[in-house]
């Protein structure tokens, strides 16, 4: 699986977070721009590594039940999800 978000994508999305700090009272920045913009990137990036670690693992024991689901079904969308939870409670990231 790939990237969730282009590089091209990362960037808007950095402006538009930036954005909307600007705008509001609590936004005051230190540093530049430019600084803040290639943090905000930063953190985009790693929170999307952390969310393709968490699939791939949920993937993983989803497919080593001794019984086969199938994938895409309701119930696999069921477990999926749950175990996605725990994986975030684990990490105290949900």
């Amino acid at each position: 699986m790939g990237p969730l978000l282009s590089d091209d994508k990362q960037t808007h999305l950095s402006h538009v977070i930036l954005q909307a700090l600007q705008d509001t009272s609590e936004g005051k920045l230190r540093g530049t721009s430019t600084q803040a913009l290639k943090e905000i990137k930063r953190l985009l990036a790693d929170s999307m590594n952390v969310e393709e670690q968490i699939h791939r693992l949920v993937r993983s024991r989803l497919q080593s039940y001794s019984r086969r689901i199938p994938e895409g079904s309701s119930e696999w969308d069921v477990l999926y999800e749950k175990t996605y939870r725990e994986e975030l409670r684990k990490r105290q990231l949900g």
